[in-house]
C-alpha cells in the first residue's frame, strides 16, 4: 500500500512517500479502514510516537469506507460504511490507504461533506469537546475565553460552546479573522496583537487556550479566582503532567489549571457528525493535496494562520473533492 512516512529524527524530519508498504490485517475486534483522505497536524514532527512505531507513519484523522474487520469485531458498522477516525494519540499510522482502528474510534462519517472534509474534524472536534464537557464542565451562564480560536480546535470549541451549550465565549484571534468567528457564534472577538489584550477580558469561568506560552501566561489574568484554565498548548507547559505547579497558581490559589491530550470517543464522533448533517455544527475549511504531493502538504500544514486544514488525498478519493461530497 502507499504511505506517508516521518523518517529521521525530531531534529531533522523528513517527509517521505512509500508505495510498496504491507497492507494492515486486522486482529481481535479491530476495523480496517481504506483511506480516502487523512488530516495533518503540523506538529506531530514533534511528537515523540511517530518516531517509536515501525513503520513511521503519521496521522491520527482519516476519513474512508470499511474494507474489513477482526473475527471478532461484533459492532454497529459495516463493511463499505463511510466513516471518519481519530487514531489514538500514542499509535496514528493514518496516511496510508489502510489504517488499523479500534471501535471506540470509528465513527459514520458526516453525509454532507466531502472525505476531506471529514479528514480535517476528529482531533478538533474530540479536543474541543472534552475541553468543554470534561475539563471545563461549561454551562450556559458561564463567560468563556478560548485562544487561538481561529484555529481548527477553536473554531470548532466557538461552535461547541454557543450552539451547542449557549455560554458566552470570547474568541482570541487577530482581526482578519473575527468576522467568521462571529458568524460561528462567538459572542465577543479580541484581537491577540492589541496590548495588553488581557485587560479587555474579566470575569471568565473557564479558558481553553490552544496555544500555550506567553499567551496562556496572560489568561490568568482574565480569569475568576475560582475560574479554570484549561489548555492544548504544544509544547505542553512545564507544570503539565504533574511535573509541578504553575508559577501563576501562586497569586490565584483557587483557580484549577490542566493540560490534556485527547482521548478517542467514537460516540463523540457520531453526535458531531449528526451536527453537522442538521446544519447545527459547521466543518471546516480545507486544502486538500494528492498523495504525490505529501511533502508539499505537509510543508504547507506547518504554516500558522493558514485559515484552513490540511488533508492528503488518496487516489480513491480524486472525484470526491469536485463532487463535494462522497
Amino acid at each position: 500500500m502507499k504511505a506517508v512516512q516521518i523518517l529521521g529524527d525530531k531534529s531533522c524530519p523528513k517527509i517521505v512517500t512509500n508505495h510498496s508498504l504491507k497492507t494492515p490485517e486486522p486482529e481481535n475486534d479491530d476495523i480496517l479502514v481504506q483511506v480516502y483522505a487523512a488530516g495533518i497536524t503540523g506538529d506531530e514532527v514533534l511528537w515523540p510516537e511517530v518516531y517509536s512505531t515501525p513503520t513511521r507513519i503519521p496521522g491520527h484523522d482519516i476519513s474512508g469506507v470499511i474494507s474489513a474487520f477482526g473475527p471478532v469485531y461484533d459492532g454497529p458498522l459495516k463493511i463499505g460504511q463511510e466513516v471518519f477516525a481519530f487514531l489514538d494519540a500514542d499509535r496514528g499510522q493514518g496516511q496510508a490507504q489502510y489504517a488499523i482502528c479500534s471501535p471506540d474510534e470509528v465513527a459514520p462519517k458526516p453525509a454532507s461533506i466531502s472525505h476531506a472534509e471529514a479528514a480535517a474534524l476528529p482531533i478538533p472536534v474530540l479536543t474541543a469537546w472534552e475541553a468543554m464537557a470534561e475539563h471545563g464542565r461549561i454551562r450556559s451562564d458561564m463567560r468563556v475565553l478560548v485562544t487561538g480560536a481561529s484555529g481548527a480546535v477553536g473554531m470548532l470549541f466557538v461552535q461547541f460552546g454557543k450552539r451547542v451549550v449557549g455560554a458566552h465565549v470570547i474568541a482570541l484571534a487577530s482581526a482578519q479573522h473575527h468576522s467568521a468567528l462571529a458568524e460561528l457564534g462567538a459572542s465577543q472577538v479580541v484581537d491577540y496583537n492589541t496590548p495588553d489584550w488581557e485587560r479587555l477580558i474579566s470575569d471568565v469561568d473557564v479558558v481553553f487556550d490552544t496555544v500555550g506560552g506567553d499567551v496562556l501566561a496572560k489568561t490568568w489574568e482574565t480569569v475568576k479566582e475560582d475560574g479554570v484554565i484549561v489548555t492544548v498548548g504544544d509544547p505542553p507547559p512545564p507544570w503539565a503532567f504533574g511535573r509541578g505547579t504553575a508559577v501563576e497558581s501562586i497569586g490565584n490559589p483557587g483557580v484549577r489549571y490542566l493540560h490534556f491530550i485527547v482521548s478517542a470517543n467514537a460516540e463523540r464522533l457520531r453526535k458531531a457528525s449528526e451536527m453537522i448533517d442538521g446544519g447545527r455544527i459547521k466543518a471546516l475549511a480545507v486544502k486538500a493535496f494528492p498523495f504525490r504531493e505529501a511533502e508539499k502538504a505537509w510543508l504547507h500544514a506547518q504554516q500558522r494562520n493558514r485559515g484552513h486544514k490540511v488533508v492528503i488525498e488518496f487516489d480513491d478519493a480524486s472525484h470526491d473533492a469536485s463532487a463535494g461530497k462522497k
